[in-house]
This record gives C-alpha cells, structure tokens and sequence, in this order.
C-alpha cells in the first residue's frame, strides 16, 4: 500500500501539487497545481473529453457560468436539504461532521494510566480502560454541541451591494449548469434522444471536515456529464454508462486490482437523485419553462430521464498518480518511479546531453528538443550526471530519455554516426536509433511498441 506521506512529499518536492497560500500558512484544503501537477491534470481533462465527447456522436460540451441565478439552487433543493450534520467542540472550537466523527481517530486522557494520553484509531476502545470516545477527538478534553445542520454552498454578492437581492452562490457541482441548458442545447443542436451534455469545471463546497490530500477538498473541478434517455431505457442505459466508465481507468494504465465498484446506498444519495426525471420537472415548475423532448415516433411530449457518469478530475488525477508510484531496488540502490500511461505522462520525452561542455553536442541536443516539441511534451536538462538524471525522469512519470552523445556528433577518433539512445523508463532498455528516424520511433513508442522496437534494433548492451 502507498504510504500518502510519500506521494504528498513527491508532489511538492517535483513540482506537482502544493500548498495554497503556503508562504502564508496556506489555506485549509486548497491547493495549487504545479508544472508538472497541471500537465497530468489537463491530460486527465484532456482524455477525457476525447473519450465521453468527442469521439462519440451522442455528446456535446458545455461550459456553464459558476454564479447563476440563486432560484437555480432553490429549484434543485441545494438550498434547503445540500447540508451536513455538524458539530462543535466547545473547548478547542474545532469542527467535525456528526455522521463522520466517530470515523476519525481520537485522542483520549486515559485514567486508568493516569491521565496518559493515547491516539486511538476510529470507532475503537481505548484497551486499558475500555471507554469509547465521547468528547472531541482533536484535544479529548471537550465536550461537543448539539449536531445542527450546515448548508455547505458558498455564500457571495453579485453586484456593489451586499444585501439580500444581491445574494448568490458559488457553483456546488456543474450539473445544474447542464439542466438549465437543456433546451438551448436541444434547440441549437438539434439532438435526439439518447444524448448527453458534458462540461469540465470547478465546483466549491464549504465542507466541514476536508482532507486526505486533494481527495476531498473546497474547491474542485468535475468531468460532468448528463446522459438524457427515454423513459424505460434507463436501467440499460445505467449499465452501459457503469461498464464503460469502469473501463476508463486500466484503458489508461490503472491496475484494475486497484480498482471496486460500489453500489451507493440510498441514504448517500444526492438529494435530487430519487428518480432521474425529477431535477427537470422541478427547473420546469420553479423557471415557468417547459423542459420537454418531443418524440417524433409517438408524437408525444416527455420528460427525459437522466444518467449522471460524472467523475472528479482531482480525484482521478490522484488515484494515477497513486496508483503509477512505485519503488524498487536498482543497483542497490532504491528507484522511484511513476508508471504513467504514455498519454497521461506530464512530459513525453527528456532529451539529455552526455556531456554539457561538448558544444557539438549541446546544440544537437537542443535542436532535437525543438524538433520533438513540435509534437510532444520534451525538454532539455544538462543539470547533472546522466545516472541521475534518468533517476529524476524516472521520479516524473517520463516515458522516453532521449541521450546525445559523442558517437552522435563525432569526434578527431571517428565520425558521427548521427545515432541517438533511447531509454524506456519502465524496463530501463535501451535502443540506438538514428536521428532521421527518431520521430517515427517515438510514434510508434508511444503507442506502446517498445518491443517491437527493441527487437527491430536491438537492444544496447550494458
């Protein structure tokens, strides 16, 4: 199991998430995407939309405003029922979630041990005295309110003055986004049913217990989409939407032993999802306009129901970074790795010169950075010795090293042979192959044929 700790450290340490506000503090539960961290998340984003919208002709895409009308969120129920159960304690003056708290681990005063303080893992006994938790679980000292029920939207003003007509929220998903545009979609597209709507955004929540990384936090962006379909075909429809969408991850290199599918129970559903034909009836009633699909077959007006295969673009972007940590033992000496699919790597392809004081082979290198730029993600890196400079790649999730060195440009003892090496992060492999011919082969590495290629060219003897 990957120890979090490890992934956090990574992140910040090569420039793929970190901390909001962090010369500041930081900010509870916010965070920012670094270099590498907004690469990888756009490439989630990316494949994504390629896969749900643009290569199925049953899609369309929507980009939807965060502020909206506040009646939105009254038709949709988020005012009235998008709450949490919370609780205070009235000596620290932390919060938790009621439904939540004994889930957490506790921190407890034990009298048995003379008042010896113990960090007692969720929902168990302390094992000298045997009492379970009943103050708070951060200090163990105070006694907690009554639970009382916190709407988790973000409040704000639209407009010079801060009263109440001018009070609206920020977005708490983009799903309201997509029902509300339903008939300009339908009318400017003019789509039949079975057809869905897809938008990628951010969404707030002001949860009150946010953690465990970029798992659950405040501020976050969805891969929505709303799968309108007629009535009676839902349940078919739900399956499709469930097998393909499961499919998704290990298409892209997660381990699908990683992977479960879980059933939602009935109480962790949202508050809208009692049948799927409900959240446009009810924009219909509150909006006074009809959000209605004419069937031409029946002749007949209806009211589509709607499947929802929506998923985090955060929490995808942690789950294959995750999942493509590994460590392993080189040498004697310990290699971290992440085993990104090619198509989600943050960068594509290092090109490195084996000697930063040979000009010949600096400009080369150059050069071929530029070259391959032009259709992948590379870059030039001179700032150290090669071996680490594989181990840096190789921590990064970069498929391919690209290494110039003296046989390719020459020197007084012999002449170029205009040949680079290609090392393949995974196996650590590598080939010979001559420049003209580098970008083909990198299309073909790409696609995933690093076997065929090594056996083509045969693989270089270390």
């Amino acid at each position: 199991m990957v120890d979090m700790d490890k992934i956090v450290s990574l992140c910040k340490r090569r420039g793929f998430i970190f901390q909001s506000s962090e010369i500041y503090g930081g900010t509870g539960s916010c965070w920012d995407y670094g270099p590498l961290g907004v690469e990888l998340k756009n490439n989630v984003k990316r494949l994504w939309w390629r896969d749900c919208v643009q290569s199925r002709s049953d899609m369309v895409g929507l980009d939807a405003s965060i502020l909206m009308h506040p009646r939105v969120w009254r038709a949709s129920g988020h005012l009235d029922h998008f709450t949490d159960p919370m609780v205070d304690c009235r000596a620290c003056k932390r919060r938790f979630r009621a439904d939540k708290i004994d889930e957490e681990e506790w921190v407890h005063y034990c009298e048995a041990t003379k008042g010896n303080r113990f960090t007692i893992p969720g929902g168990q006994a302390c094992k000298h005295c045997h009492h379970l938790r009943s103050l708070c679980p951060a200090c163990g000292k105070g006694e907690l309110t009554e639970a009382r029920q916190f709407n988790l939207m973000f409040k704000t003003f639209m407009g010079p003055v801060e009263d109440d007509a001018a009070l609206t929220y920020l977005r708490p998903e983009t799903a309201q986004g997509i029902f509300v545009n339903f008939d300009n979609v339908l009318q400017s597209m003019r789509m039949k049913l079975p057809f869905g709507i897809a938008q990628i955004g951010k969404a707030f929540r002001n949860e009150i217990t946010p953690g465990n990384f970029t798992f659950r936090t405040r501020e976050f962006e969805q891969m929505e989409i709303e799968f309108f379909v007629m009535p009676g075909t839902d349940e078919e429809w739900h399956q499709r939407w469930i097998d393909e969408r499961f499919a998704w991850y290990p298409r892209y290199g997660m381990r699908k032993e990683n992977l479960r599918l879980r059933e939602h129970g009935k109480d962790e559903l949202a508050h809208y999802a009692k049948r799927t034909a409900d959240i446009l009836k009810q924009h219909a009633q509150f909006s006074g306009t009809a959000l209605e699909y004419f069937d031409e077959e029946s002749k007949q007006k209806l009211v589509p129901y709607v499947i929802e295969p929506s998923a985090g673009a955060d929490r995808a972007t942690l789950a294959f970074l995750v999942d493509a940590y590994h460590e392993e033992e080189v040498r004697e000496e310990k290699r971290v790795v992440l085993r990104f699919h090619a198509e989600l790597a943050p960068l594509k392809i290092a090109v490195l010169p084996l000697l930063k004081k040979n000009n010949r082979i600096v400009e080369t290198a150059k050069q071929l950075t530029a070259d391959l730029r032009r259709r992948w993600h590379a870059v030039y890196d001179d700032t150290a010795s090669i071996g680490r400079l594989y181990r840096r790649q190789d921590e990064v999730g970069t498929p391919f090293c690209v290494t110039v060195d003296v046989q390719t440009v020459g020197d007084e003892k012999a002449a170029a042979d205009d040949k680079v090496t290609i090392r393949d992060r995974d196996t650590m492999e590598q080939v010979r192959v001559p420049i003209d011919n580098l970008e083909p082969v990198m299309t073909e590495l790409m696609a995933g044929h690093w076997s065929a290629v090594a056996c083509r060219l045969g693989l270089i003897k270390n």
